[in-house]
């Protein structure tokens, strides 16, 4: 009976742990659980990277005061009956790849700000000595990114025994990830008169904190090893990967950064810019894919599907289609399994 035991708790001890990591989401669609989650996202100081008095100042005296009755207004907006849309997706694509990897894995989520915390998420995967950290970003950016694998690094820092970590940075190029959402995209490219990719921004000076020489005006140069942690750099090094599977032709596409918060520069050009300048060219039909986003959530289904809509049409454009992210389409699934299991990045 003893040895049974001790062989069930030594199986049990080799399963391999898996963190899925998003950004988070507010626990309800008001003001008062907007703002606590607001206070938690915008007070890092890799998301707000100023010094702490200037942050805080910000945070409690602009940001606070107005923001969460305004961002509460907009998840009302896509609130379902089953709650948050990115919490949904996110929990959904959890239960399918625990169901593709099987019981050799333990799979579970965590949110950088709100719950499920990646306290919880770890508490989860406590007994598993081998751990990969997938942050659920195709683009590298230290804003999201880098403050969730710092986040989960700190966290394991008072473990007596570190698991095997491995860590995918991202995978904003990576083959099967393309190809989920480029298989996505493909059924919207013969009625729509041009593909925008959407990505959110992030401040100018994120780029020149990971090695970046300078802010390209417009497109980036192809990753190269000055460049490889450049967010705006992997975001066209997306684009061009998928306008390669979708066989797009020069003049049908093109890239919007969205999501931009206060007055500093944001990367180029922004979304409600770029709309006016399309719409001048004669553009009627839009078709809107948002692949800095694995899962949709405010920023896809409101900022693009409600607003954007709403200037598009403005604007005198006939229709503009939010294309869906991966979220827990078969392809995805079977991308991240591959992605999880390959060699490089498998523990085994």
């Amino acid at each position: 009976m003893l040895y049974y035991v001790n062989f069930l708790s030594a199986l049990f001890k080799m399963k391999n742990g898996l963190l899925l990591i998003n950004l988070g989401t507010p626990e309800a669609p008001d003001t008062v659980a907007v703002r606590k989650y607001l206070r938690e996202f915008l007070a890092d100081k890799r998301v707000i990277d100023l010094p702490a008095p200037l942050r805080y100042l910000l945070l409690y005296s602009i940001i606070l005061p107005f923001r969460p009755k305004q961002s509460a207004h907009a998840y009302q907006a896509i609130w379902s009956e089953e709650g948050s849309p990115l919490l949904i997706h996110s929990r959904r694509l959890q239960t399918k790849l625990q169901t593709a990897l099987g019981s050799s894995w333990q799979v579970s989520l965590g949110m950088r700000y709100g719950n499920p915390s990646l306290i919880s998420a770890l508490e989860e995967l406590r007994h598993c000595t081998r751990l990969t950290i997938l942050p659920l970003y195709p683009q590298y950016s230290s804003a999201a990114t880098g403050s969730s694998i710092e986040r989960v690094l700190h966290l394991l820092a008072s473990q007596p025994v570190f698991p095997t970590l491995t860590i995918i940075r991202d995978f904003h190029d990576y083959p099967g990830f393309i190809n989920a959402q480029a298989t996505l995209i493909k059924p919207y490219v013969a009625d729509h008169d041009y593909v925008l990719f959407s990505y959110h921004g992030v401040p100018e000076r994120h780029l020149l904190n990971t090695g970046c020489n300078k802010v390209c005006e417009q497109s980036c140069p192809p990753i190269n090893e000055s460049n490889q942690a450049c967010y705006k750099a992997q975001c066209y090094a997306t684009t061009n990967s998928l306008v390669k599977a979708l066989s797009l032709s020069t003049g049908k596409y093109g890239v919007a950064f969205q999501s931009r918060l206060g007055k500093t520069p944001w990367i180029k050009p922004y979304l409600d810019e770029v709309l006016p300048k399309l719409a001048t060219q004669g553009i009627k039909r839009l078709a809107v894919s948002c692949p800095s986003f694995v899962a949709d959530c405010l920023e896809t289904l409101e900022e693009v599907g409600i607003r954007a809509q709403e200037q598009w049409q403005q604007l005198g454009g006939e229709k503009l289609t939010l294309i869906p992210c991966v979220n827990d389409s078969e392809l995805w699934i079977t991308a991240l399994v591959n992605l999880i299991t390959s060699p490089e990045n498998s523990n085994n």
